[in-house]
């Protein structure tokens, strides 16, 4: 029952912070945006029935991005969290690796998007004169590529969806905050990332251990 009724609660709880919750005061503005997570940690929680390392992983990448979500009022606090989240994504990802030419390919088109909005980022990093903000960039950049990268490997869909949609959440972050202003920005980035945590989430279900683990066939992986 509580499975059943998670997703319809998580969507709920998005929307509302998304489209209703004020800014002010930032403290009730913190509060109901780390609720949607604590909602989706918890349907990661009873999505896969037994602990297996992957699972663990995932809940550990789940849980600093949620204190990022809490922290990124500190920037480079906020966004430390987040990288480290992404670490325990990418060490997920790497145990679920089932290689494929066509999936080991998209590491090109990765490289020359990373490579590109690093760049714009960082070239508006120094005309702004925050250049101190240029290494913690750079390494945030390298470190989502390769997370984004990894999660194709696993040829897990839901895996590869929750990947692709926080690269495009930080993508529109990083132009709205540091480049120039994108329309709708605030709740492109929130539904993005919303999204691909559940994803993330729902990426356990989908995993070889969580089918072995109920006695049915491992799942084929996305060629």
């Amino acid at each position: 029952m509580l499975m059943k009724w998670l997703p319809t609660a998580i969507l709920f709880t998005g929307l509302l912070y998304i489209f209703f919750i004020p800014e002010e005061p930032l403290t009730i503005k913190i509060m109901f945006k780390v609720i949607p997570m604590l909602l989706i940690l918890l349907y990661a929680c009873t999505t896969g029935g037994t602990h297996d390392r992957y699972q663990s992983l995932i809940l550990l990448g789940l849980f600093f991005c949620m204190l990022g979500d809490g922290l990124l009022i500190w920037f480079v606090i906020g966004l430390s969290a987040f990288l480290i989240g992404h670490l325990f994504y990418i060490s997920a990802f790497f145990k679920l690796w089932t290689f494929s030419w066509l999936r080991f390919a998209t590491i090109l088109p990765i490289i020359i998007y990373s490579t590109w909005i690093g760049r714009e980022i960082v070239l508006a990093l120094i005309e702004k004169g925050e250049n101190s903000l240029i290494i913690p960039v750079i390494c945030y950049v390298t470190v989502i590529s390769l997370m984004g990268w990894a999660a194709f490997m696993t040829g897990n869909a839901a895996a590869i969806i929750g990947g692709v949609l926080f690269v495009i959440s930080d993508s529109i972050l990083s132009w709205n905050k540091f480049i120039e202003d994108v329309a709708f920005s605030d709740p492109l980035i929130m539904l993005t990332y919303y999204t691909a945590q559940f994803f993330m989430a729902r990426s356990i279900r989908m995993s070889p251990s969580f089918h072995l683990s109920k006695g049915s066939k491992r799942e084929l992986p996305i060629k």
